[in-house]
């Protein structure tokens, strides 16, 4: 099976590297907005706009009107371009909003693709790897020392890199193109997954996983720093420090998250062979006020899309039930269903017809479990 899998490093430029690499973030940043404003007075005059190849061809003629394009890797001028036509593709075919122009240092990246050549028979790539040494070669800034991946070997074809900087650090996304063997597993265990804001999973194990997102600590430094830099002065040594500061929690609170979001799904994937979770419509959840703001600390889609694709490399089953299931509302013993459940207050009820006593979540996490054994059953026959 053909996947593709990104490895992210941590950089250590000098200071020759970091000058050529911030010239890169805003060269790339001119280039996508230069073609945003183009595409817009475009679209207003005739309706129509040019594609991403149409645009490509621009490229030599802005180089001798902005000669500076020049100083940094050409690739990535033609990458911003495709960024953009992305974007626009997404506005049209999805419920993405429009694409809108970039700003100085808001997630300042810029993206380059690995060029293959031969010479004389010997292959060279414009993007190499080298893990025994920690050193990674890019276009432009040949090399650079890296930290992040203990292996000495990645196997696989580099296809892209994506350079980033969060606060004062430097960070280069590296896509590989894998090929794996998905094992086939006879599945001799099920799990049921609730998803809930209190507690993030409620398994048919009758196991509770905490919410563990919220920091409160951090969020009270978080809301203090705010604070103060709201009293700085614009422009000022002490502004520029807060915000420095702040843009470090923001990166601590990310990583928290993600490690967080690894170690469930990892624990979730080894241990379990069928897996069945809800479909939520999280967009809509959040149009709830009162369940808003818990639901912005806790990223339920994101456990979701890492359990699915993790789920497919070790080759498990992972099935959603339809999200109009009342899972919450049905008797997980004799299947009578209580309407009176759908008030969220009620977190402990029992059943008018067998006189079974539930718990809300447990009794969830049962009945999406056989809506999901069902599935399976379904597609055995």
């Amino acid at each position: 099976m053909k996947i593709y899998k990104a490895y992210i490093f941590r950089m250590y430029p000098n200071d020759y590297q970091k000058e050529i690499i911030n010239k890169s973030f805003g060269i790339s940043r001119f280039i996508y907005n230069h073609f945003l404003e183009e595409k817009i007075k475009e679209y207003k005059n005739t309706k129509k706009s040019k594609s991403a190849y149409e645009q490509i061809k621009e490229i030599p003629s802005l180089n001798i009107e902005y000669p500076f394009l020049k100083e940094v890797d050409s690739c990535l001028l033609r990458c911003s371009i495709f960024d953009l036509d992305n974007a626009y593709n997404r506005f049209f075919k999805s419920n993405f909003g429009y694409p809108k122009f970039k700003k100085k240092g808001v997630h300042d990246s810029y993206k380059t693709n690995n060029i293959i050549s031969t010479y004389k028979g010997k292959e060279y790539n414009s993007i190499r790897l080298d893990l025994k040494n920690r050193l990674i070669t890019l276009p432009k800034l040949k090399e650079l020392k890296i930290r992040g991946y203990r292996n000495k070997i990645i196997n696989g074809k580099i296809k892209s890199a994506v350079i980033r900087r969060e606060s004062t650090k430097y960070y280069v996304s590296v896509l590989v193109e894998e090929n794996i063997v998905v094992p086939i597993i006879k599945p001799k265990n099920i799990i049921g997954i609730d998803l809930g804001i209190k507690d993030v999973i409620i398994t048919s194990y009758n196991e509770k996983i905490e919410n563990k997102f919220k920091k409160e600590t951090l969020n009270k430094r978080l809301k203090g720093l705010q604070k103060g830099l709201s009293r700085c002065i614009p422009g000022s040594k002490n502004r520029y420090r807060l915000k420095l500061k702040i843009q470090r929690l923001y990166m601590k609170l990310k990583n928290i998250r993600k490690y967080l979001i690894h170690d469930i799904t990892n624990k979730l994937v080894n241990e379990n062979d069928i897996i069945v979770t809800e479909d939520l419509d999280i967009k809509n959840m959040k149009s709830n006020k009162h369940i808003a703001r818990p639901l912005t600390d806790i990223p339920l889609s994101e456990i979701i899309r890492i359990l699915k694709y993790k789920g497919i490399w070790r080759g498990k089953k992972i099935y959603q039930i339809n999200r109009y299931f009342p899972s919450s509302q049905i008797c997980s013993i004799c299947g009578y269903k209580n309407q009176k459940i759908k008030d969220l207050s009620i977190r402990k009820w029992e059943c008018p017809k067998c006189h079974s006593n539930h718990d809300r979540d447990y009794n969830a996490s049962y009945n999406i479990m056989f809506e999901g054994l069902k599935i399976y059953m379904k597609g055995l026959v």
